[in-house]
């Protein structure tokens, strides 16, 4: 039997990397950066909180003060997060190297970066398994509010979830208001349709593609902070990541670049994910990866679905992906 009171908090958990790495991307995207790196910058994002948390945990002997075993992984994760946006918008926007080479690049080198530095951390702590378990963090990220259980099921699906989960949402909303409905918003879509119309009309066009992608990729990096802290309780193991980066930026196509639809999007892709865990298979693995292919699956049905209609707003920016020279215009 379906058991949906279970099933939509495990969705919901699974959702929040989604959330956190669709928004990053999207900003990116609209101001026509096309960053596949996004799986590597959740993969550094997640390793720089990871170590800071270890060693603030190993320096406090597992006793540690809630608020500051919150704000470094934070502040660590959010300046990995942010060198590698840098570094993205030097090679793309500064050098105009292709942006495909090197998103893929950046996504290779951030899981290399992050199964490095995470196998060293593992070496340190002697393990017998190949993980490193943060538990003390892990509870401070995904502490639910107190009341939460004395609420039935409205608790458990709606406040039984870390501050991050929240956050997400609340940064998704943002981003739509400001993408929509300011004069910033508007500077980053003009520059995504129209890079030498935006620059006629005064625009910054590097000011505004460094600070579109380099806040997408802070978002993202959160994404990967999350899944560690949260989600996987604080255990750190290699190439535990799997596919969600990409399935993060799947659910930007999915959601046509809106960030406030990817709070449901990818809450249907979590659910879709983990479906096969609810659905009973019989042991069977080949059902199983079946059961992994529907996001993907539904991503490009949405894909013929808006082809077919050719609305503009439901199109990517124009000039996504395509470096801008001023000499050109």
């Amino acid at each position: 039997m379906f058991d949906l009171i279970s099933f939509i908090p495990r969705a919901v958990v699974q959702s929040v990397p989604l959330l956190l790495g669709c928004t990053g991307e999207t900003i990116s995207e609209k101001s026509g950066s096309l960053n596949l790196g996004i799986p590597g910058v959740m993969y550094v994002g997640a390793i720089s909180g990871v170590i800071a948390s270890f060693f603030y945990e190993q320096s406090c002997g597992g006793q540690v003060n809630p608020a500051l075993a919150i704000i470094f992984p934070l502040l660590a994760c959010l300046f990995g997060s942010l060198l590698m946006g840098l570094l993205f918008c030097f090679l793309t926007v500064t050098l105009r190297v292709n942006q495909n080479v090197v998103g893929l690049a950046m996504t290779t080198f951030g899981i290399g970066f992050g199964n490095f530095f995470g196998g060293s951390l593992i070496k340190l702590t002697d393990s017998e398994v190949p993980s490193i378990a943060l538990s003390a963090t892990s509870h401070c990220f995904s502490k639910a509010l107190p009341f939460a259980d004395d609420l039935g099921w409205f608790g458990k699906i709606f406040l039984s979830y870390g501050f991050l989960t929240y956050v997400a949402i609340a940064i998704a909303l943002v981003t739509a208001y400001i993408l929509k409905k300011t004069r910033t918003g508007l500077h980053i879509r003009a520059i995504g349709e129209n890079p030498a119309t935006a620059d006629a009309a005064g625009i910054n066009i590097t000011k505004y593609k460094y600070l579109s992608v380099c806040i997408g990729c802070m978002i993202a990096g959160l994404g990967g902070l999350y899944y560690v802290m949260d989600y996987a309780s604080g255990v750190w193991s290699n190439d535990a990541f799997g596919d969600r980066g990409w399935l993060a930026i799947a659910l930007v196509i999915f959601t046509l670049w809106r960030p406030n639809i990817a709070i449901f999007g990818s809450l249907l892709f979590a659910g879709l994910y983990i479906l096969y865990l609810f659905v009973p298979t019989g042991g069977n693995m080949a059902v199983k990866e079946l059961y992994k292919m529907l996001p993907y699956v539904v991503t490009i049905i949405v894909l013929v679905v808006t082809g077919m209609r050719n609305k503009r707003e439901n199109q990517p920016p124009e000039a996504l992906g395509l470096p801008y020279f001023r000499e050109d215009r």
